[in-house]
């Protein structure tokens, strides 16, 4: 498995849109984080298999393959309990009983200040 010698806790971002994407890794990493990459829940099933060192999840809903963000999220919460998780659409509202638990929803349009507080909370 590898492991970041990075300080930064590490945040994977999943979004199969490249711009909305490249739009979230940019407030993460201005948030302070450092951010790693995915374009679909498969492919970050494989980055979470490699890797022992990431503190969140942040996940589109709405995605082409195998399965959605909630289905991700709730892989996430059985694999890798510690893993936190924080899902967002701009298209379907989600409330609480729909996620996993300790799991967060963040409506799209969402401002660097909302991701910021909402990293920082689930990793004080």
């Amino acid at each position: 498995m590898a492991e970041s010698i990075n300080s930064k806790p590490i945040v994977l971002v999943v979004e199969d849109e490249s711009l909305l994407r490249a739009n979230a890794v940019e407030m993460i990493e201005a948030a302070g984080f450092f951010v790693l990459e995915a374009a679909s829940a498969d492919e970050a099933i494989e980055i979470l298999e490699s890797r022992n060192d990431i503190r969140v999840v942040f996940t589109d809903i709405q995605m082409p393959g195998s399965m959605d963000g909630l289905k991700l999220a709730r892989a996430v919460r059985g694999r890798w309990p510690p893993i936190e998780i924080i899902t967002t659409s701009g298209h379907l509202t989600v409330g609480p009983e729909d996620l996993p638990e300790r799991g967060r929803f963040v409506a799209k349009p969402y401002s660097p200040a909302q991701i910021a507080a909402a990293l920082s909370e689930l990793i004080a």
